[in-house]
């Protein structure tokens, strides 16, 4: 996932950034709030983990300018703020989910990835495909119940896929998935990955829409 975190407490933000890009995600981490408003509208993000009391420009006024301009992006408040208004202020601001520090590194990843996968209408972290069995919050994939080991990149391309059951994605949005904002790749590197997994998963498990793109089947 493509993941922005705004928090300007150095302690804090290393530590949530190691532990999210531990997971194969591409994690852009800033310290005040108008550089990442400024962010904001240059990219778009799978989620956003985002402090309330930040320099230059408070979480709440982030927030609202997201939702003004009809930005949907999953946003989960992390911060010290802990009385009942406050969470109903950023709630109603357009928050999906409000955790007050400290917090556990665990429960903000597994909140992470409900929020995620809710706003891809997926609500059961489970895919499972024949014999093929994905859990995208434990990272654990099996195939007829002999697990199956993936590289961080294959797993990358597996769970933006598996995201999105149904819907074709490019391979520039896959190579962007993967390779975050790295310019150096080879022209066939997604091809090459979506090979492995075809062999460990099987051939018809990812279909290639040709010109296209590429697709996981929808559940039944």
């Amino acid at each position: 996932m493509k993941i922005l975190l705004v928090e300007d407490d150095v302690m804090i933000g290393e530590n949530i950034q190691i532990a999210l890009e531990s997971e194969s995600n591409f994690v852009d981490w800033l310290d005040n709030g108008i550089e990442a408003e400024k962010l904001l509208l240059k990219h778009s993000y799978d989620v956003v983990l985002l402090d309330l009391s930040l320099p230059q420009r408070d979480g709440i006024e982030i927030l609202n300018s997201l939702r003004k301009r009809g930005d949907t992006v999953p946003v989960l408040i992390m911060t010290a703020r802990d009385t009942v208004p406050e969470r109903v202020s950023a709630l109603y601001a357009g928050a999906d989910d409000y955790l007050v520090k400290p917090f556990d590194l665990d429960e903000l990843i597994a909140r992470m990835h409900a929020l995620v996968r809710r706003s891809f209408g997926r609500i059961d972290a489970l895919y499972c495909a024949g014999d093929v069995i994905i859990n995208s919050a434990t990272r654990q994939v099996s195939k007829k119940q002999e697990q199956v080991i993936l590289s961080s990149r294959e797993w990358a391309i597996l769970d933006a896929l598996i995201s999105r059951p149904g819907a074709i994605l490019s391979r520039s949005r896959l190579e962007e998935k993967v390779f975050g904002d790295l310019t150096d790749i080879d022209s066939n590197a997604i091809e090459v990955y979506i090979h492995g997994l075809r062999k460990k998963l099987g051939q018809k498990f990812i279909v290639n829409v040709r010109g296209v793109g590429y697709m996981v089947e929808k559940q039944a």
